[in-house]
């Protein structure tokens, strides 16, 4: 009897001893949760959405700035490939305008007068010219196009100034000796055009000295 009572009062203490154990871990969840849910309250959610907005904005603007950059490169691309056709052979046309600047001088070196020519250099001659028209028209058929800018406004994107020319008769920078053509291959230079350009002469110059002395 007395065993039984002293049994009992054990598994009394023992089963007091486990409640106040899960009395413990309970309040201790608890106060784990609460602060979780602390943290959580720190944070507003505007803030929260504002900032993933921003994130999806900023990924946008990425997306944009990289389909703008891969434009830029496919149409870079395709004029460099026009290009590349289009100017391929203007080593060649440099070669080629240089046999017909022969031509040319040859041309240029016949005489106005040709009534003293054998017929066989006639002949000749008549075929170098036949020769030069050709030529020029299949120049300007692949787009090859000839400067010979006499009387016209010196351009330095186009000509090459050799010499001055003291003249009266023409306004200073304007061309008055052409010297050698120049050529183009549709809107890029081959070869600038030699050129003499005109300037004020010294008669003219000391005139309008004298003058500009008298109004003093």
């Amino acid at each position: 009897m007395s065993k039984n009572k002293v049994s009992s009062n054990k598994d009394n203490k023992d089963i007091s001893s486990l409640e106040e154990d899960v009395k413990i871990d309970s309040e201790t969840d608890t106060e784990v949760s609460d602060k979780d849910v602390n943290i959580d309250e720190d944070i507003p959610i505007e803030d929260t959405v504002e900032y993933k907005n921003k994130e999806i904005q900023e990924l946008k603007d990425q997306l944009l700035r990289s389909l703008a950059e891969g434009e830029n490169l496919r149409k870079r691309t395709i004029k460099e490939v026009a290009d590349a056709k289009k100017y391929s052979h203007i080593s060649f046309v440099r070669d080629l305008v240089s046999s017909v600047d022969n031509l040319q001088r040859a041309l240029e070196a016949v005489p106005d007068d040709k009534s003293q020519l054998s017929e066989p250099i006639k002949n000749l001659i008549i075929g170098l010219e036949i020769v030069e028209k050709e030529m020029i028209n299949s120049f300007e058929k692949h787009n090859i196009k000839q400067i010979s800018p006499l009387g016209e406004k010196f351009d330095y994107n186009l000509h090459q100034a050799m010499f001055e020319v003291p003249t009266n008769e023409k306004e200073p920078g304007y061309v008055v000796e052409v010297s050698q053509k120049g050529y183009l291959l549709h809107d890029r230079l081959v070869r600038p055009a030699m050129v003499g350009i005109s300037k004020k002469s010294e008669e003219e110059t000391t005139e309008q000295n004298n003058k500009k002395n008298e109004q003093k």
